[in-house]
């Protein structure tokens, strides 16, 4: 029955007006082959993952595979959102136009490389013109600090920024923000998702989209020429970001100019603002990886642009290695995901580059801030640090031992914004000197409300150079680190479930991991079960966690980007040994539990 429901609506969709050709020979390629194969072919699975649901728009916003159907990224799918979207900014509470005196409402709207990002975004601009919506449109792929510094720096209601981050070639996304530059509440995002759901996909939006013919490129500048409400924002806004994360420097030291960096963009928008930050504080001697540092939507030299994974940096790991061979070795190398908000680093070793784990890197940031603004008497009273549940714990032994208050939220940035936006709100915002997370995500300064790797990488090379001078790497930084305030290590194991029955296996592995004989029986002893469903003082979320004895720690959580279930391990000991040691018997009791 739910294949002829399928069936039905793939015909629905053939019939859709203005289907263009590519997306309507998807569907005739799809329908062929499922009348060769019958229903137990991959033909039949692929039409059940394209139109089983709509594609989901959570807490992030959306984020899927491109292609034809109602779960897939498309045209249609983007252009139904944001008419969702323009229909909850007209309300008051969310946008406080009411006090604007009828201006009108007013939106951002950035994009990264990926294919069919920028038709995404002016098919965006056209629904948000024709609701009314005063629309300020990036005229070249931008990185998603920045869309969160114009949403400020405009005076915008709200911004978008369409993206799929890290994430493979296939996908693409539609983050949403609100006033503040920060990534919608769960409330505000519920409330655009319902309003979606609510919209008829062909009869219920507006857009002008179709007054306009010609290339991508021609259709922007006629439609920006035409259309009063529709503005291309100017390249200088990415210079007053750039000035804007400059002011957030902690260090002057002439090590800068010595200091030696490999840089890759992962062929994505850090490419322009990170060189230019890097030249700004002195850094000139930059190389970047040649097949990766212009816009590559097929990502053809990685596949998987993620810096959070060692493949990611490998290209830049090469060429660092080539370059230490022929004698000139780099000290440091950065790489940033495809829209900018993530920094992966590697260090050489003594024996090759390595890669540092986000962890890692914010409990070095943490370490280096507190001690640059100490010894710049700067720190101020009531420092504040924002970490995630999942993020190490040995981020807030440094904050205690130093007087910084350690604030844990949920995973995902927009937690870490919304405790910004609370510090802002009674004049305190200067108080905050740290937010990051573990998947490479980082933010020191006020100017946005997103993690920025433009800012990360800017003091990241700050603290290499400091430890150049001082005849170390960073690698040594972190064991004296880590001697002074504990040894702590950390591992991340994925389940990838695609599909609706992917989706099941992980709600399905969720309920294993709160069965209370999962504790009891785990491989090693289980001291307390956090369910954050119901338990704590944080806003409800799909979350388990197991404390163990020896200060040991396994939280289970669903991806909400991705479709994968993670597991977060955290050891530790009295020294890198024994806490590495207590990660692996965490991973081998994992072994007990069937999934």
């Amino acid at each position: 029955m739910k294949m002829n429901e399928n069936l039905t609506r793939l015909e629905e969709w053939r019939r859709l007006p203005a289907l263009d050709d590519a997306l309507k020979s998807e569907l005739e390629t799809l329908l062929h082959s499922y009348e060769a194969e019958g229903p137990e072919g991959s033909a039949a699975a692929e039409i059940d993952d394209r139109f089983y649901r709509d594609l989901e728009f959570g807490t992030a916003g959306m984020r899927g595979i491109m292609g034809a159907g109602r779960n897939r990224m498309n045209t249609f799918t983007v252009r139904r959102a944001s008419q969702g979207f323009a229909d909850v900014l007209a309300l008051p509470a969310l946008t406080q136009t009411a006090s604007r005196g009828g201006a009108p409402i007013r939106i951002a709207i950035a994009y990264d490389n990926r294919k069919d990002s920028d038709l995404f975004a002016f098919e965006a601009a056209c629904v948000f013109v024709a609701n009314g919506i005063e629309t300020h449109l990036f005229r070249r792929l931008s990185a998603t600090p920045l869309l969160s510094f114009a949403v400020r720096k405009l005076g915008a209601s709200a911004g978008i920024v369409i993206t799929a981050s890290h994430n493979g070639k296939a996908y693409n996304g539609y983050k949403i923000y609100d006033r503040t530059g920060c990534q919608c509440r769960s409330e505000e995002a519920n409330r655009v998702a319902e309003q979606i759901a609510r919209t008829n996909l062909t009869s219920g939006i507006k857009s002008v989209a179709e007054r306009y013919t010609g290339s991508l490129s021609e259709r922007i500048r006629a439609a920006a020429t035409s259309e009063p409400l529709l503005h291309l924002i100017p390249d200088t806004l990415e210079d007053a970001f750039v000035d804007a994360v400059y002011g957030f420097r902690l260090s002057g030291a002439d090590g800068l100019k010595n200091l030696k960096v490999v840089y890759t963009p992962l062929n994505g928008t850090g490419n322009i603002p990170v060189r230019q930050i890097l030249s700004k504080i002195g850094v000139s001697d930059v190389t970047v990886v040649p097949d990766q540092e212009r816009p590559d939507p097929a990502f053809t030299t990685c596949p998987e642009p993620n810096p959070e994974k060692k493949e990611a940096l490998k290209r830049a790991m090469d060429l660092a290695e080539a370059a230490r061979s022929a004698g000139a070795a780099p000290d440091i190398i950065l790489g940033t995901d495809p829209d900018c908000d993530r920094v992966g680093v590697a260090v050489y070793d003594g024996t090759s580059y390595v890669s540092l784990n986000g962890n890692q890197v914010g409990v070095l940031l943490l370490d280096y801030i507190i001690r640059e603004r100490k010894k710049a008497n700067t720190l101020p009273s009531n420092p504040v640090m924002i970490t995630t549940i999942v993020s190490t714990p040995l981020a807030a032994e440094i904050a205690a031992k130093n007087g910084v208050k350690s604030v844990k939220v949920l995973t995902g940035f927009k937690y870490i914004g919304e405790k910004i936006n609370e510090l802002e709100r009674i004049g305190e915002a200067h108080r905050f000197l740290l937010g990051f997370e573990e998947s490479c995500g980082y933010l020191s300064g006020t100017h946005v409300r997103d993690k920025d790797a433009v800012n990360a990488a800017m003091l990241v090379c700050e603290m290499a150079a400091d430890c150049k001078q001082r005849g170390i790497t960073l690698l040594n930084r972190l064991q004296e680190v880590s001697d002074l305030y504990g040894h702590y290590a950390e591992d991340l194991v994925e389940f990838v479930r695609t599909g609706e029955k992917g989706m099941a296996e992980i709600a399905a592995a969720m309920a294993t991991a709160r069965d209370p004989k999962t504790a009891e029986n785990f491989g090693v002893p289980v001291t307390r079960v956090t369910d954050y469903a119901r338990d704590g003082d944080l806003p409800p979320a799909d979350v388990v966690q197991f404390d163990t004895t020896g200060g040991g720690r396994v939280i289970f959580r669903p991806s909400g980007t991705e479709p994968k279930l993670k597991i977060y391990l955290s050891g530790r000991g009295d020294t890198a040994e024994a806490s590495a040691h207590a990660v692996q018997l965490l991973r081998e009791a994992l072994q007990t539990v069937t999934f």
